[in-house]
C-alpha cells in the first residue's frame, strides 16, 4: 500500500530528532536558482545545445578543450550571477545547528559553498580548483570571476590557460572516463547517518545512485518527477517543489526559519 505524502510537519519532526543528517543533492536543488540541468525535459542533453560526449568526455577534452570551454563560457556567465536557493540556505543552517553531518552533491555549481556549508563532498568536482595539463600546477579557491577573466583573455574559442606556462587548465570536474571524488567518504557518511535527505536527484547517475542503499535510516526523497529508488518502509517520497516544501518545513523548525 502506498504511503501518504510526508507532511512538512512530519518532515520537521524527523529533522529535529536527527543528529547526523546527510543530504545527497542533485541538479533539482539548483534549477530554481537558474542553473540549467542536463537531463531534465529542457536540459542541455535533451535540447542538444551541447553534445555531452564532446563537452564532458575526457579524451575529447584532451584533444579539443574548446568544446568544454564553449560550454563553460555560458555556464560560468550564468553561475556568476545566481544566488543559493532557500533549500541551499536551509541545509547551511542545519549544519550550523550541528544537525547536518555533510552535503554530498552531484552538482558542480558551488552553490552549497556560497550558502555557507563547510562539510561538502563534491562527487563530480567543481570549478573551485583546476590543474594545468602541461606543468601540473594546481590552483585552489577559484571563483567564477577568475574563470571569466581567464576565458576573456583567451582567443576565440575560449580556452583557460595556466598563467605561468600557458598550458590548458582543466577544472577539477569529473569527466566521463574519470573516477568520482571522495566516494568512499560519502559511503561512510551515508552508512553512519541517522537521516538521509535526497534532494533534487532522480538517482539515475551511478555511483551516487547507490548511496541510499547503504542506510536503513529514514530517507526523505524530495524531487519532482520519477526517482529511481524503490519504495521501502523507511523511505518517504515527496514529488514537489523543493523550495516551497522546505519553506513549509521551516515553519516547524524555529532554528532555521530565517533562512
Amino acid at each position: 500500500m502506498k504511503k501518504p505524502p510526508l507532511t512538512p510537519e512530519h518532515c520537521a519532526e524527523l529533522l529535529h530528532g536527527a543528529k547526523a543528517i546527510v543530504a545527497l543533492t542533485g541538479a533539482g536543488i539548483s534549477t530554481a536558482a537558474g542553473i540549467p540541468d542536463f537531463r531534465g525535459p529542457k536540459g542541455l542533453y535533451v535540447t542538444r545545445r551541447y553534445d555531452p560526449m564532446k563537452v564532458f568526455e575526457i579524451d575529447s577534452f584532451q584533444r579539443q578543450p574548446e568544446y568544454f570551454y564553449e560550454f563553460s563560457r555560458d555556464f560560468v556567465a550564468t553561475a556568476n550571477t545566481i544566488k543559493p536557493t532557500f533549500t541551499h540556505n536551509f541545509l547551511a543552517r542545519l549544519e550550523q545547528g550541528q544537525r547536518l553531518a555533510s552535503v554530498v552533491t552531484q552538482n558542480i555549481d558551488l552553490l552549497h559553498h556560497q550558502a555557507g556549508n563547510k562539510k561538502i563532498i563534491e562527487l563530480h568536482g567543481s570549478y573551485s580548483s583546476a590543474t594545468c595539463q602541461a606543468c601540473g600546477q594546481h590552483f585552489h579557491n577559484l571563483s567564477y570571476a577568475w574563470w571569466e577573466r581567464l576565458m576573456a583573455e583567451s582567443p576565440t574559442p575560449p580556452v583557460a590557460r595556466c598563467p605561468d606556462c600557458h598550458g590548458v587548465l582543466k577544472p577539477d570536474i569529473v569527466f566521463f572516463g574519470e573516477m568520482v571524488h571522495q566516494f568512499a567518504a560519502a559511503e561512510e557518511l551515508v552508512a553512519e547517518c541517522d537521516l538521509l535527505l535526497v534532494l533534487g536527484s532522480s538517482l539515475q547517475v551511478s555511483p551516487a545512485s547507490h548511496l541510499p542503499y547503504l542506510t536503513t535510516a529514514p530517507t526523505i526523497i524530495v524531487s519532482q518527477g520519477e526517482v529511481m529508488l524503490p519504495a521501502a518502509e523507511q523511505r518517504f517520497f515527496v514529488d514537489t517543489d523543493l523550495d516551497g516544501y522546505f519553506m513549509d518545513v521551516a515553519k516547524y523548525l524555529p532554528e532555521v526559519v530565517d533562512c
